[in-house]
């Protein structure tokens, strides 16, 4: 490992307001084990497009780890505790997975973050996600923890209200945002995921999304 990643991952937490921090590169030095953790994930809960309450398809393909999952279709959004196209439990979180979500929890200042729930996105060019709260979650007082994996990505950090003003946020490979107490509920989203190859990801991005669902 060399020194340029362990200087990444004890950079100074980028500030965007009280609450919401941006670690860049702080998952680097973990890239290859998270991608290993990732596959196998993905081989037993494989990446699908679910569907709005509205009935409109995603343009992010998703899976999901750990005790809980999210899921969304004509029913509403909600998490479960077995993935829909099977019936059996979603996969245990890899280790790797949970460590780096405490690690990056503690970092931003979110002491003891142990989640229940990882969403996995993966994003193809011209994908996107639009402004939303994270609000599905029973336990409000814990941070969430989200990682870019592969290609870059313009991640919107909104307000408490959807119609508030948004900022643009780039993301890189190994980044990670953390956000909780009076940040918990701003909205946020992702602009359409400009064409690009990444040697780690190829031609898509993927997002680790950490919760305290249950």
């Amino acid at each position: 490992m060399t020194a340029d990643l362990f200087d990444a991952e004890s950079a100074a937490p980028l500030a965007l307001e009280p609450g919401a921090w941006v670690l860049r590169g702080f998952a680097l030095p973990r890239a290859e084990a998270l991608r290993g953790a990732l596959q196998a994930v993905t081989a037993d809960a494989p990446l699908r497009h679910l569907v709005t309450p509205g009935g409109k398809p995603m343009s992010v393909a998703t899976t999901n780890c750990g005790a809980l999952g999210w899921v969304s279709d004509r029913a509403g959004y909600r998490y479960t505790a077995c993935d829909p196209l099977g019936g059996r439990a979603w996969p245990a979180m890899p280790p790797s997975f949970l460590a780096l979500a405490a690690d990056a929890a503690a970092r931003a200042g979110f002491g003891g973050f142990a989640p229940d729930a990882c969403l996995i996105n993966r994003y193809v060019p011209g994908a996107r996600l639009t402004l939303h709260q994270d609000r599905d979650e029973r336990r409000m007082d814990q941070p969430i923890v989200s990682v870019s994996l592969g290609l870059p990505a313009v991640f919107l950090w909104g307000g408490p209200k959807r119609s508030d003003r948004a900022r643009r946020v780039p993301l890189v490979h190994g980044d990670v945002v953390v956000w909780g107490g009076p940040a918990r509920l701003h909205h946020h989203g992702v602009l359409p995921l400009a064409e690009g190859e990444h040697p780690f990801m190829g031609a898509c991005r993927i997002n680790l999304t950490f919760r305290c669902a249950g």
